[in-house]
């Protein structure tokens, strides 16, 4: 508020508040979560918001001589579905997924997750349903939901949009990391895990073929029934983490993709020692409905469609020939769809 007499102002009091920050809604938005974060407890972490760091105690976990790491990914413009659908319950889960996959490809068992939720004007309880969303995914992945962020920040986001982050703590023994390129060989078996969808990537592509369709968020979705557009898009991305564990522990796996941007054309090299290339059967899988409508509906091409979208594909698997019918035996039968989708060639 501002007075004038003359050549003078006089202003009155500036606040925090004021300026667009409200610290009492950031206070009512931690008590709202803190029933959330608590139930992702597990040994080694007591998942108590609170305090200024997390700790992890790796002796009460079990491992004996870790090696820890460290991974961080966002959810990308998947969000702005969730933001122009009103639909914030299950991007959390997404966010948990794109960190944790990520440590599982290297052979690693999710320990602890921290969370930043950015936006121009808190909302706790839109907030509290996207953390919650956050904790189904640790619960998901075995890990702790040990801390996070929230940054209030008028004038950096449009009203109603916000950002989320994940930071990720893994760890194995030592000698247990992947990939085992030493050991891999021409004629060694790619397993692929099934995803869900396009899980968090490809979704500038995605958007833009809804935009062609002409359809809303709330029409029926063309290749899922009984789910309109915005729910079908917003299925949550796979966390493998639990099913994963035993192949891991019986060291049956030579080496891990997490299946992301870039699709198994540029993920699954980087699993591989030079000399050694991955040759894959593209029709040894049905590829979920989605990706056909997003293949018509937008016209994309097959290559562009192949190192841009996952197609089915969440995680590949290096495995020893004689070991890929128990490797895709323990997965089934955790809860995962493996299946035998190429194999390694000489380059």
């Amino acid at each position: 508020m501002c007075w004038t007499h003359g050549l003078t102002q006089i202003h009155g009091p500036l606040t925090y508040s004021g300026a667009g920050v409200d610290i009492d809604e950031g206070e009512r938005l931690v008590e709202l979560i803190k029933p959330a974060a608590k139930s992702t407890a597990r040994p080694g972490a007591e998942a108590a918001l609170g305090g200024f760091a997390a700790v992890f105690d790796p002796k009460a976990a079990g491992f004996k001589d870790p090696i820890f790491l460290a991974t961080t990914d966002g959810v990308g413009t998947k969000l702005k579905i969730a933001i122009e659908s009103g639909r914030h319950e299950t991007v959390g889960i997404d966010l948990v997924a794109m960190c944790v996959n990520d440590l599982s490809a290297q052979g690693a068992e999710p320990l602890m997750l921290l969370d930043y939720y950015a936006t121009a004007k808190l909302n706790a309880d839109q907030a509290a349903i996207v953390v919650r969303g956050i904790a189904e995914g640790c619960r998901q992945a075995g890990c702790a939901l040990a801390g996070g962020e929230t940054a209030e920040m008028p004038g950096m986001y449009a009203n109603g949009d916000y950002d989320l982050a994940g930071f990720a703590i893994g760890a194995a023994e030592r000698g247990a990391l992947l990939p085992h390129v030493t050991q891999m060989r021409a004629g060694d078996v790619i397993i692929g895990v099934g995803s869900s969808g396009p899980h968090s990537n490809g979704y500038s592509l995605v958007r833009k073929v809804v935009e062609r369709s002409g359809l809303t968020w709330d029409a029926p979705a063309p290749f899922a029934d009984g789910q309109n557009l915005a729910q079908a898009l917003l299925t949550p991305t796979r966390i493998y983490a639990r099913a994963l564990k035993s192949v891991f522990e019986a060291r049956l796996v030579k080496g891990a993709a997490h299946i992301t941007g870039g699709g198994l054309v540029e993920n699954t090299p980087r699993a591989l020692p030079d000399g050694l290339a991955a040759a894959f059967d593209w029709g040894a899988w049905a590829r979920p409905s989605v990706f056909e409508w997003l293949q018509a509906t937008g016209n994309v091409p097959e290559a562009e469609m192949r190192r841009t979208f996952n197609l089915g594909i969440g995680m590949a698997l290096i495995v020893a020939p004689e070991n890929a019918d128990d490797v895709v035996a323990r997965l089934n039968a955790g809860g995962e769809c493996a299946f035998v989708i190429g194999a390694l060639v000489s380059a």
